[in-house]
């Protein structure tokens, strides 16, 4: 009788497999056609294909994630304890429930996040998890439709659980009487099939590792968005933690452990014996002013400023004519070529403050961040120079330990919303207009100051009031109506409203202030691009860059090389050789844009690189022209953005995990 209801609840087991391999692959098939836009026009049904059995196979992992603990829980429990085998069978059904319910919500918010980020669940996901939860919260539900999702998602996981208990609740193959009453001829044959289809499962599809699938190789086609489809939202949450787990232990692309020695010469651009202190190889020295020392300095990253508003294609949506007049000014210099630290807000300000660029590791959560101010910090460089170095920021001060952050790295003030008295806009903080003005009544009481200014309107959820401040917003959504390839133009114009707002209320902050104290000086950049693109297939540069614009007294179109490339911890160099007397001793793992060693220089982030004729994604063969056309050789571009990385990488990540030192333990 055991044997008999054991044989019975092993295809109750199978039910659930199926069952579970089954939703998922329905959801993919209803996502891909959904989102079927995002794919590339190239792409034909053969690999459409390809991707859905692809993807099946990847499944089979998912599904044997869900019967696992069913079958060791509920039927080797039914085996132990016969006498329960009402309740485990009412738990096997509730981990049914459960696996469905969360399918189904990661499901339905997997559409706006790939709206956002042009990719199933990712590193983004470990970023959110560090982030403010409580705004993260607010946004999804005001942004993203978070209630209305749940409320879907309960509603279709209380259907599908009635479909689910209706095919438990049907017959089931009686055990065959040549193993009726014969444990012991049934054992190895049962174990025979189990191992065999453990195997199968397991390797997704397959008998070995080398003949199966996994989400490290299921990229089997030739268009992104297939190739995203083929992972279920499982899978894709499993990448996002391993590919976290990895970058956390230093195993990311251009870092290399054992090189330390070999790449830190490279940064100081020779091979002499100089010890094993980092700051020595690091320490550079002025060649002597560009320009006249200015009473200010005001570097403002903005809330994902995306450059590709500012190219002449888009030109008709007037959103970014604020940062191209500055641009285009006398006093204004633009380099084209130009990445942020990474593809979140945090990495930018932890790039600004410490100098390092993103290794995947949370430098505001390092220990040794808020013990040990790291030699290339930004504020103690410039304070040397006789600045106050403060920073601003739109939202609460607490944010994702930024606060904690700057003033253990040398920044003299840090200013949230609350502490300059704004009202709160929405849950990230208050209007970048609010801001400026309070950052404006400071300055008259401020000696010569360095400003770190972080905007914080143009970010989901985006419900300021636009035709308030000025902007004509149904004239906007008819432009943005004509751009090809628009999934929502009406969605996608209140974004670039938002972004329009900035644009404006930066530029007016410039103008106004340079009027009250002509000797200052501007940097505008973005902490990243990516979440609001121009169309469902933009190219890397659109997806990925930001501004670089310097205006401000003495600056001239010639004060930097035309489209120097570089990054978020170019800046700090790049603004020491701009105003310091020459002599003077800095700490910088990356050269300033001043000058472009060898033609070297190279702006990256975790995903992507940029040099003054070409981008590409890191650690791969694709490389993009840059709009302007420049004539590039790909593999050249690819070597000299691979030598900045290498050295970047590695030397950041070793003062983060070792110090200042070459040695490692």
């Amino acid at each position: 009788m055991r044997l008999n209801h054991f044989f019975h609840d092993i295809q109750q087991d199978l039910k659930l497999f199926f069952y579970i391999l089954l939703l998922l692959c329905l959801y993919r098939v209803i996502f891909l056609g959904v989102f079927s836009g995002y794919m590339d026009s190239t792409a034909n049904l053969g690999e459409i294909a390809l991707a859905n059995l692809t993807g099946l196979r990847l499944s089979l992992k998912t599904a044997g994630w869900v019967t696992v603990p069913a079958c060791l829980f509920c039927t080797v429990g039914a085996l132990l304890l016969p006498r329960g085998r009402a309740f485990f069978a009412r738990l096997r059904l509730g981990i049914g429930m459960l696996a469905t319910f969360l399918f189904t919500v990661l499901f339905l918010a997997r559409f706006p996040f790939y709206a956002t980020f042009r990719s199933t669940y990712n590193l983004q996901v470990a970023a959110g998890a560090n982030d403010d939860i409580g705004a993260i919260f607010s946004m999804m539900v005001a942004e993203y439709g978070l209630l209305w999702r749940l409320g879907v998602a309960l509603l279709l996981t209380a259907m599908l659980a009635l479909f689910l208990r209706w095919l438990l609740r049907r017959g089931t193959a009686a055990l065959p009487r040549v193993f009726a009453g014969r444990p012991l001829r049934f054992a190895p044959a049962f174990l025979v099939v189990f191992a065999l289809f453990f195997l199968f499962v397991r390797f997704g599809g397959a008998f070995s590792y080398s003949a199966g699938i996994n989400w490290e190789n299921a990229g089997v086609t030739s268009d992104d968005f297939l190739n995203e489809c083929i992972l279920d939202d499982g899978q894709a949450m499993y990448r996002a933690y391993m590919m976290n787990k990895a970058l956390q232990a230093g195993n990311i692309y251009g870092v290399e452990k054992d090189k330390v020695r070999e790449l830190a010469h490279l940064a100081a651009g020779h091979t002499d014996e100089t010890g094993d202190d980092l700051t020595a190889y690091l320490t550079r020295t002025t060649k002597g002013p560009r320009m006249a020392k200015p009473k200010h300095i005001f570097i403002v990253l903005g809330e994902s400023w995306a450059r590709w508003p500012m190219l002449d294609k888009y030109a008709d949506l007037h959103i970014a004519d604020g940062i191209k007049g500055l641009a285009a000014s006398p006093k204004g210099y633009e380099s084209r070529a130009f990445m942020p630290n990474g593809e979140f807000t945090s990495v930018a300000l932890t790039g600004i403050i410490t100098g390092l660029n993103d290794v995947a590791i949370n430098v505001n959560y390092e220990p040794r961040s808020l013990r040990e101010v790291y030699p290339t910090a930004f504020a103690p460089q410039l304070k040397k120079l006789g600045y106050k170095v403060d920073f601003w920021y739109g939202g609460t001060p607490s944010w994702d330990g930024i606060k904690r952050l700057a003033l253990a790295q040398g920044f003299d003030d840090y200013y949230g919303y609350p502490d300059f008295h704004a009202p709160k806009q929405n849950t990230w903080g208050t209007t970048d207009g609010e801001l400026f003005k309070a950052l404006s009544a400071h300055l008259a009481e401020e000696p010569p100051t360095v400003h770190v200014i972080m905007t914080v309107t143009n970010h989901p959820p985006y419900n300021l009031d636009l035709e308030g401040e000025g902007l004509d917003l149904d004239a906007l959504k008819e432009k943005v109506r004509q751009m090809p390839d628009v999934k929502d133009p009406d969605t996608l114009a209140v974004e670039l409203g938002h972004y329009w707002y900035m644009d404006k209320v930066v530029t007016d902050f410039v103008k106004r202030t340079e009027e009250a104290y002509p000797d200052s000086l501007f940097i505008l950049t973005g902490d990243h691009a990516v979440r609001t693109n121009p169309s469902q297939h933009p190219t890397l540069y659109e997806e990925q860059s930001v501004p670089f614009v310097l205006y401000g007294a003495g600056v001239t179109k010639d004060i930097l090389p035309e489209d120097t490339s570089g990054g978020l911890t170019n800046v700090l160099p790049t603004l020491l050789e701009l105003i310091a007397p020459a002599g003077f001793s800095y700490t910088s793992i990356v050269p300033p844009l001043t000058e472009e060693p060898d033609g070297m220089g190279t702006g990256f982030n975790r995903s992507t690189w940029v040099t003054r004729n070409a981008i590409g994604r890191v650690g791969t063969d694709t490389t993009e022209p840059l709009p302007w056309n420049a004539p590039y050789d790909a593999a050249a571009e690819r070597e000299k953005a691979d030598h900045w990385i290498r050295i970047a990488r590695t030397l950041s990540w070793q003062l983060i995990r070792h110090g200042d030192t070459i040695a490692t333990p």
